[in-house]
């Protein structure tokens, strides 16, 4: 039985008594009725507030579901950024482990360049007035030698003094094994004459390095797997200004020399 059907019989059942005893009087009768009243607004009140009370129970636990929601993605993306800060810190200190290795293998070429270019310059000290120079660019020495000091005019064939410029060259080389070896011929800008053999000064600068190779493996036994021979004609000049200074400049064999990289590569491959 509901609360209001309750306050009803209890309302009925006290008139029926009062009826059978006496007759009620009209004043008596309307203070009933504004009691009944009285007890039906109370109860009005009391539904409504218990209407109100389930409402904010049930949006009580809808924001306390959605608050666990929440907190255990947050917790979920604190674990994930957690875990994702170690990898990064890790990563980090490899790449900065092998920045390091690398550093210091460059550092340990540059320095074998310094000491392979001061023993050149004491072994090659002669030659010097006739052409020859000796320089450090990148990590490399480069050993210049005019075609003068080498080659008679329009020749491929080395004569005596570039002989024993070459001849002290390989006793540096050598002692050091380690060194890689590229020999390099230059021509200036004009057209070479009818050499026989000779078409052109690709043709010239390629055979002025190989008849330099060939004399520093056959006669100086440097090992051939160190060598590499090629010709660059006139396209590398060292001076660009069309005089004969600038082109005597640009006729030459350079020998670019550089610490093998094999431990390098090994660090910088992925």
């Amino acid at each position: 039985m509901g609360l209001m059907s309750k306050y009803t019989f209890i309302f009925l059942l006290t008139v029926l008594c009062l009826s059978a005893c006496k007759v009620m009087s009209p004043r008596t009768y309307e203070a009933m009725l504004h009691t009944q009243d009285s007890l039906n607004q109370g109860w009005r009140a009391a539904q409504i507030k218990n209407d109100n009370l389930q409402d904010e129970l049930a949006k009580l636990k809808e924001d306390t579901a959605s608050l666990g929601r929440k907190l255990k993605g947050l917790a979920e993306n604190l674990s994930s950024s957690s875990q994702e800060a170690k990898r990064l810190a890790a990563d980090l200190e490899k790449r900065e482990r092998r920045l390091k290795e690398v550093e210091e293998v460059l550092e340990k070429r540059e320095e074998t360049s310094k000491q392979l270019k001061e023993r050149l310059q004491k072994a090659l000290l002669g030659f010097q007035s006739s052409g020859l120079t000796v320089e450090m660019k990148d990590g490399k020495v480069y050993v210049s030698l005019a075609d003068k000091l080498l080659f008679p005019t329009a020749s491929i064939t080395i004569d005596n003094k570039g002989k024993q410029a070459l001849s002290e060259l390989a006793k540096v080389l050598n002692a050091q094994p380690e060194i890689s070896i590229a020999v390099e011929g230059h021509t200036d800008n004009q057209s070479v004459r009818s050499l026989g053999q000779i078409k052109d000064n690709w043709d010239l600068s390629v055979l002025r390095a190989t008849s330099v190779v060939r004399y520093l493996t056959d006669v100086e036994k440097v090992s051939p797997t160190r060598l590499t021979a090629t010709g660059k004609g006139e396209y590398v000049p060292v001076d660009t200004a069309d005089t004969p200074e600038a082109r005597s400049i640009n006729r030459r064999i350079e020998i670019v020399l550089s610490p093998k990289l094999e431990e390098l590569y090994q660090l910088i491959k992925p």
